[in-house]
């Protein structure tokens, strides 16, 4: 099942730019689809793999960064820019 998500990460801290920067990164990295935008980084792959690296991005950003606030909006089907 291939998953199209939009995700959105909120760090509580003043200084927000360098957790944001450190995710995308770290999700480009992972060899799924990344789309980052202003506002949102979109992502495309495989369900499994898609939520693996979710969950496992999301960890690592509490435990590298502390607390944050993530957001994504979670498809099922193929919405990749063309």
């Amino acid at each position: 099942m291939f998953l199209s998500v939009q995700l959105s990460c909120y760090p509580l801290t003043d200084d927000y730019k360098p957790p944001i920067r450190a995710v995308i990164e770290r999700l480009e990295k992972t060899g799924l689809e990344i789309f980052p935008g202003r506002m949102s980084t979109e992502m495309f792959g495989e369900y499994d793999e898609v939520m693996r690296v979710l969950s496992d991005t999301m960890k690592w950003s509490f435990e590298e960064y502390g607390k944050a606030v993530f957001v994504a909006k979670i498809m099922e089907g193929d919405r990749r820019p063309r």
